[in-house]
């Protein structure tokens, strides 16, 4: 059960019945928002991440100012990194996050802690709460977490990286070293999910940004099969999990097994083709391009339809972007989306069918763990 007075995201993650696909966007709470921006002009990003006030107001804007149905805590995915004893500079400007003392040996890994979330990340926990409280029902509030093998990449990297070489010559030559970072990691993101939890989040996201630099076994054995460990150790029965690997169509199937609820799709994916592949598993979220969004009015509401009606009739589908929203997209064009998704969604929700036209309530995932063979033990 859920408090919130518009639940249709959770229930869509369980693929129950909604009268509406629900919608929200990844980095909703950002710099298209004036509103936001008026904020950050005060503070530097880790400070307002670091002070729950703030970060409960900028995770409340989207859904006052744009009217989307879910609140996702304002955070990022490299305070983990950084409660495990990473030094973390995140720049202004085009500059970005990184760590000026990255991972290059197998000492600077042994060195890394598994930090208490209620103590080094005491600050995200303070948010989630303050922030369930302030929503009072309206919508549910996810918390998030980057995976294990993304927030190496970075770590090994230093900064972000089109190709994350180091990372990636890790994977052929230090196999092992990568394997203990990763196993830290995996217990880190499972502690920190888990005290999410319990500050307040209803739903979780764990995003896999950087999975599509990995192929065939390599992508089993150094990305899912963490993810697949960390997921069994959640309460997925009431707290259902978004797992979003971007660059990943190929491996749809694989993600499903991993438990989760919920697999968010990125642009480049068929989502007609995800839903008869895996729409008998799992529900499914996206996955407009975000660019399309600087279109006029007639664009972003024939883009939006084409998605929808990919889709087609049945639960179990969250409108979203196919990745996070551009920073110079119009406020007014994001307005536009919702109004669009919630007014011609729900045509496709009269009577609950499925895409085959056969009832919805066959074959629904009510958050039930499956054994994925790509988990490893810790």
């Amino acid at each position: 059960m859920t408090d919130a007075t518009n639940d249709y995201l959770i229930s869509a993650c369980y693929r129950r019945p909604t009268p509406r696909t629900p919608v929200w966007i990844m980095r909703q709470a950002g710099r298209y928002l004036p509103e936001y921006r008026a904020v950050r002009a005060k503070v530097d990003f880790l400070t307002l991440c670091r002070t729950p006030a703030l970060a409960a107001e900028v995770t409340i804007q989207p859904v006052d100012i744009v009217g989307v149905d879910a609140a996702i805590i304002f955070s990022d995915i490299l305070v983990v990194p950084e409660a495990m004893g990473m030094r973390l500079v995140v720049g202004e400007g085009r500059g970005g996050p990184r760590f000026p003392d990255r991972i290059d040996t197998r000492s600077a890994i042994e060195k890394l802690s598994v930090p208490d979330p209620h103590d080094r990340l005491r600050y995200v926990m303070d948010a989630l709460s303050l922030t369930r409280r302030e929503l009072r029902g309206r919508v549910p509030l996810i918390g998030f977490s980057g995976s294990p093998w993304t927030l190496a990449a970075y770590m090994v990297e230093g900064s972000g990286s089109r190709e994350f070489a180091r990372v990636m010559a890790m994977t052929r030559e230090s196999r092992g070293d990568l394997h203990l970072l990763l196993e830290k990691l995996a217990r880190s993101v499972t502690a920190y999910l888990l005290a999410q939890v319990g500050a307040g989040a209803q739903v979780l996201q764990i995003f896999d940004t950087w999975g599509g630099l990995l192929t065939g076994n390599d992508f089993d054995e150094f990305s899912l099969g963490y993810i697949a460990s960390i997921v069994n150790d959640l309460p997925t029965d009431r707290v259902p999990v978004i797992v979003f690997c971007k660059d990943c169509g190929q491996a749809i199937e694989k993600i499903a097994a991993t438990g989760c609820q919920t697999v968010g799709l990125d642009s480049a994916t068929d989502i007609r083709a995800a839903r008869e592949t895996v729409g008998e598993v799992v529900s499914l979220q996206g996955n407009l391009e975000p660019a399309f969004l600087r279109s006029g009015t007639d664009t972003i509401r024939k883009k939006t339809a084409e998605i929808l009606a990919g889709y087609g009739p049945g639960n179990g589908h969250i409108f979203n972007l196919g990745h996070g929203i551009l920073p110079d997209i119009p406020v007014e064009n994001v307005k536009e989306l919702v109004r669009f998704v919630k007014s011609e969604s729900a045509r496709y929700h009269t009577g609950n069918v499925n895409h085959n036209g056969t009832s919805t309530k066959k074959g629904q995932n009510h958050g039930k763990k499956q054994e994925s063979p790509h988990r490893r033990s810790q």
